[in-house]
């Protein structure tokens, strides 16, 4: 693979300074109509030790209007890092559209650097870029530009480099292998780097492979490509399909018996008793803190996530789950419709952005399920856009889990008749007349087609590591305390397998 990039191409000093002015000018005016679009461009800088990859960025920060471009450099992970699941830090510096990302050391760096330090083996690698390969078809498919480049230098050529480093007073700072563990280390670099371009290159994002052993060649190939890119990017509209195939999920058929779902099954009837829920909740409270307090001790966040109808009680039962746990190590998120910064981002963005520390806990009030929810039966989401989300979501809460995170899903389900008698009853009492909008109203009309997304939802997302949990929220008493007793049974759980 890499003997095209050992071919010795050179572009002499006259002739890049004769390009390099209309390059950037074009660099430039493609860079103006970037930002009137909703593509993101994603820039991933890879490549052996010595190709001058921060030479490269610094030139096309150089080249480019840095007003519209973010460069992160991922090297040492911060305490901030280390404590959530290992994408955070990607999702948390992703562009915004009409912006451009450069990211020195992305999602490659630490499976690669495992493979070659011999950390992990040849089944980790794979399941590492399977995993990448989901992760950036969900960015394209959501507009995303991705541009990949791995820069290549012959053995001999990088070896006279990493000498010439070492003399450098500005380059202290590095450390060189020596001897057989340098020319070991670069020949796992190019074996790995081969397997990786190979099983990630795509239409949808594929590598760009650059020699590096002239500067000029490398800087204006990668000029131009970048160049080219973004100006076929934004001429062809939407983005590319070849190669992504989504998770494709049919809708449930229009006979009746069809239409039965996982909520038709739960018993509404189930209710406590005023003295017996007080004693209930007070226990659960109790444990509750305990629980949570142990799992800051060593270091084991959790999300909990709460959906349900309007008027089925999700914040009383929130502030009766929050009173059991000292308030420095919960964070309450209500998720409300997306800002203009949020909506210019992939829609998991914003909750990835809240994901707890290690120790702490997040409680979601509405989610990542709006996709399949309110998106999907409202309109505003495309069939194409909400058929993906479970894929995607199912692949987000794995990555919380495997990080340690215990992931808690809430459904309150309360009948139509119900929910009937609560509305009113907030259009009658004062201070909760602000809990009744007329789009609570318009969204019970509309109550069969959601019943049915409910129903995908519960099918299609509810897993072995992430299980809903679909509440009787009839008796507010009862859901309350169901959900309180739940959460502490899944932490006692969650610690208890962890030895802890």
């Amino acid at each position: 693979m890499f003997e095209a990039a050992e071919l010795g191409r050179r572009v002499e000093r006259e002739a890049y300074k004769s390009a390099v002015p209309r390059l950037r000018a074009e660099l430039l005016a493609a860079q103006r109509r970037l930002r009137d679009s909703d593509v993101a461009v994603i820039v991933l800088v890879e490549g052996v030790d010595g190709v001058g990859r921060g030479e490269v960025v610094n030139r096309l920060n150089t080249w480019l209007d840095t007003r519209g471009v973010a460069t992160h450099a991922f090297w040492e992970e911060e305490i901030e890092e280390q404590a959530r699941p290992p994408m955070w830090r990607y999702w948390h510096s992703m562009p915004a559209r009409g912006g451009i990302g450069i990211f020195f050391g992305g999602w490659y760096a630490r499976p690669i650097r495992e493979r070659v330090q011999e950390k992990g083996d040849e089944a980790a690698l794979h399941e590492a870029l399977t995993r990448i390969r989901d992760f950036e078809s969900m960015l394209v498919a959501d507009g995303a530009l991705i541009v990949k480049f791995w820069f290549h230098l012959p053995r001999e050529v990088q070896k006279a480099r990493l000498q010439a480093r070492l003399k450098d007073p500005a380059s202290r700072w590095y450390r060189l292998p020596r001897g057989k563990e340098q020319a070991l280390r670069y020949r796992r670099l190019v074996e790995t780097g081969e397997r990786v371009i190979r099983e990630t290159d795509s239409g949808l994002a594929p590598w760009y492979l650059i020699e590096a052993t002239d500067p000029r060649y490398r800087d204006l190939t990668v000029g131009r490509t970048l160049r080219d890119a973004i100006e076929e990017r934004l001429q062809a509209g939407g983005p590319p399909a070849e190669g992504f195939t989504p998770s494709h999920a049919p809708s449930l058929p229009a006979d009746a018996p069809a239409r039965v779902t996982v909520l038709d099954h739960l018993d509404l009837r189930q209710s406590l008793e005023k003295a017996e829920y007080k004693r209930r909740l007070k226990r659960a409270q109790a444990r509750l803190r305990d629980l949570t307090w142990r799992a800051w001790d060593q270091g084991v966040s959790t999300v909990v996530v709460f959906e349900g109808w309007d008027a089925a009680g999700k914040g009383g039962t929130i502030r009766r789950l929050t009173a059991g746990i000292d308030a420095r190590l919960y964070r309450v998120v209500a998720i409300a419709a997306p800002s203009d910064e949020e909506r210019a981002h992939h829609y998991l963005w914003r909750f990835w952005r809240h994901v707890p520390r290690r120790g702490r806990m997040t409680v979601y009030d509405r989610s990542w399920y709006g996709r399949v929810l309110v998106e999907r039966v409202e309109g505003l989401a495309a069939e194409d856009r909400w058929r993906r989300a479970y894929h995607e979501i199912n692949d987000f809460e794995e990555q919380l889990v495997e990080h340690g995170t215990v992931v808690l899903k809430f459904w309150l389900h309360v009948s139509e008749a119900e929910q009937l008698a609560r509305f009113r009853e907030r259009e009658q009492v004062a201070y909760k007349q602000h809990k009744i909008t007329d789009e609570d109203w318009r969204n019970r009309q509309r109550r069969p087609d959601y019943e049915a997304a409910v129903n995908e939802m519960v099918v299609r997302t509810s897993t072995e590591y992430a299980p809903w949990t679909l509440v009787p929220a009839e008796d507010k008493r009862f859901a309350r305390v169901t959900v309180l007793e739940t959460v502490c049974q899944r932490l006692e759980a969650a610690l208890a397998a962890c030895g802890k």
